[in-house]
């Protein structure tokens, strides 16, 4: 298939790979060999918000990165509806198909609902997790649902994303603490996903989810102990601009209890974009450490 828009090529350098979903189509970037890691993105991001992740330990790793369903280079199916709960079966459909196996889940932003919407139910699959200013259960902090009213209401929320492209084009941007990395580039690649009203619905639904999803993100928490034992790395963006405090954080490490935390006072919601240096140390960090158990288990 042929990419729907240009992006430049020196930032994201990646072979292109197309797995047909219903009569749509999930495009997504499988890059090296070795340990398998799987690198989930959120709202309005697709798998360009792992290319300096991917361009690190592509020697040493096996990354792929897709893209949901009407999100980045994918073409959605006739009839989807852009929620997280659709999106995670198409994960977990992508998982199946290309059989992935004791890999690392490394999830942000919605990343986290939707990537633990499988780990929940699949966790002897899982190596390891490396998480990044994400939750997996319902909103409670008064920011959050306030964002969700703004950015997913009708018709506010619809006519901001719908006709403004706003998510790409002013959120994305404020959610990244380091300014100078907010190129003109970085900015193309972000909104050329989006060129009309309809295409840009996808950065409507997943605001609108975080009340919506409300019983299927209770599920999710209440499943969450069974992820208990597996080796975790926590790295949290303190500037934060998206309503995720470190309360939120310390929400995951009373679940996730072989976690290991770092707090980034230089990073912002888009931990990718602002340190991505601290996201590749925190994979091999979780790496070294789950090969550690599995040489403990031989001996």
């Amino acid at each position: 298939m042929q990419r729907p828009f240009v992006v430049d090529t020196s930032e994201y350098p990646f072979k292109d790979n197309w797995m047909p979903y219903r009569d749509g189509m999930i495009h997504y970037v499988d890059e090296g060999q070795g340990p398998v890691i799987l690198l989930l993105h959120g709202n309005p991001t697709w798998s360009y918000l792992y290319r300096n992740v991917i361009k690190e330990l592509s020697g040493e790793c096996r990354l792929i990165a897709l893209d949901y369903p009407g999100l980045g280079m994918s073409r959605a199916p006739s009839g989807y509806g852009y929620t997280p709960q659709e999106h995670s079966e198409a994960v977990t459909e992508f998982i199946r198909r290309l059989d992935l196996r004791d890999f690392v889940l490394v999830v942000q932003d919605w990343g986290g609902p939707i990537g633990f919407n499988y780990a929940v139910k699949h966790h002897e699959n899982l190596r390891g997790i490396v998480l990044m200013n994400t939750w997996a259960w319902p909103a409670t902090l008064p920011a959050m649902k306030l964002f969700s009213l703004a950015m997913g209401g009708w018709p506010i929320g619809y006519w901001l994303q719908t006709r403004h492209n706003f998510f790409a084009k002013k959120i994305v941007p404020h959610g990244i603490h380091h300014t100078e990395k907010v190129t003109n580039t970085l900015r193309k690649a972000y909104t050329d996903p989006f060129p009309t009203p309809k295409s840009r619905k996808p950065t409507w639904v997943f605001p609108r989810q975080i009340r919506m999803a409300r019983p299927w993100l209770e599920e999710i928490e209440k499943k969450l102990p069974v992820l208990s034992h597996l080796p975790t790395q926590i790295l949290w963006g303190t500037k934060d601009s998206a309503g995720f405090p470190p309360v939120e954080m310390a929400r995951w490490q009373s679940y996730l209890k072989m976690n290991e935390t770092e707090s980034l006072v230089d990073a912002s919601h888009y931990v990718q974009e602002d340190r991505p240096d601290r996201v590749t140390a925190s994979i091999r960090r979780v790496l070294k450490r789950t090969a550690q158990q599995i040489q403990e288990v031989i001996q």
